[in-house]
């Protein structure tokens, strides 16, 4: 298959890395800058985490309590940084960022995963979980690979950093030549010469799409999909990109370090992978 190399690539690269601003509204964020480090005095970390992904963050609305492997790694984290207690807020991927850098939490435990372009705007701890972006199909539209998805509508979640590695990916693999023939203002709605990709703003949407036919694959973190996936459902042998999960700071604050130190020391001793396993 033809690959992409040289000033083509980085043609490429630019044009997504576009898209991918855009998309993620990253684009002229401005950096903010936090006063608070180490908690001395039993102080309160305001941690923003997802609400609605099995395992990694989940609210019981009858219980009012968050639990996954989120919520865990969070609580942790929070004890051995010296605070005395763990606020969570729900975040969804459209408003995540601005909630970060509008100081309505103090960091991003939420299924955010370290891209360059968002390492502009903010200051990311080791990783802490690795997972794969797939595609998910129905098994009754009789796809079973990439290349049956030509002519296809591809389903992504607005404000996920799975719409321009798609697009990189398919290119790469002579999917598509990666020119977008039209698209809409905000670039939700995108038609590619050999497919055609649109975005939802929550994963339910995605998978309430893909079972009416609306679309026809839905690209997304494996760990996510997980959720959404049963019999009458199949993940293609086609993995998109390799997401890392950081924890997410204000851009040069001083809450930066601490929080790496203590991801840090949690993947040395074995922590990390002990809530993992935990989960899984």
């Amino acid at each position: 298959m033809r690959k992409i190399r040289g000033g083509a690539r980085a043609k490429l690269l630019l044009a997504v890395l576009l898209l991918s601003c855009a998309l993620a509204g990253l684009a002229g964020c401005a950096s903010a800058s936090d006063d608070k480090g180490t908690a001395s005095n039993g102080e309160t970390l305001r941690v923003g985490v997802r609400s609605d992904v099995v395992g990694f963050g989940y609210l019981n609305d009858d219980t009012g309590k968050y639990y996954g492997l989120e919520i865990d790694i969070a609580n942790e984290m929070a004890e051995r940084m010296g605070y005395g207690a763990v606020e969570f807020v729900s975040v969804l991927p459209e408003n995540r960022k601005d909630m970060l850098q509008n100081g309505e939490v103090d960091c991003l435990v939420a299924c955010y995963s370290i891209a360059e372009s968002r390492q502009k705007n903010f200051d990311f701890s080791p990783a802490y979980y690795s997972d794969d972006s797939i595609v998910m199909v129905e098994n009754s539209a009789l796809i079973d690979g990439v290349d049956a998805l030509k002519g296809k509508t591809l389903g992504t979640m607005s404000g996920s950093n799975t719409a321009p590695q798609l697009v990189i990916k398919l290119t790469e693999a002579g999917f598509t030549s990666g020119e977008a023939l039209s698209a809409n203002e905000d670039n939700s709605d995108v038609v590619f010469d050999t497919f055609h990709l649109v975005q939802m703003a929550s994963y339910q949407e995605l998978s309430k799409a893909l079972e009416e036919g609306a679309i026809d694959a839905a690209c997304m973190d494996g760990s996510i999909a997980k959720t959404y996936l049963d019999a009458d459902r199949s993940i293609l042998d086609f993995t998109i990109d390799t997401q890392e999960y950081g924890v997410a700071t204000q851009k040069d604050s001083a809450l930066s370090q601490p929080v790496s130190a203590a991801i840090q020391g949690m993947l040395d001793d074995g922590t990390i992978a002990q809530l993992t396993d935990k989960w899984d």
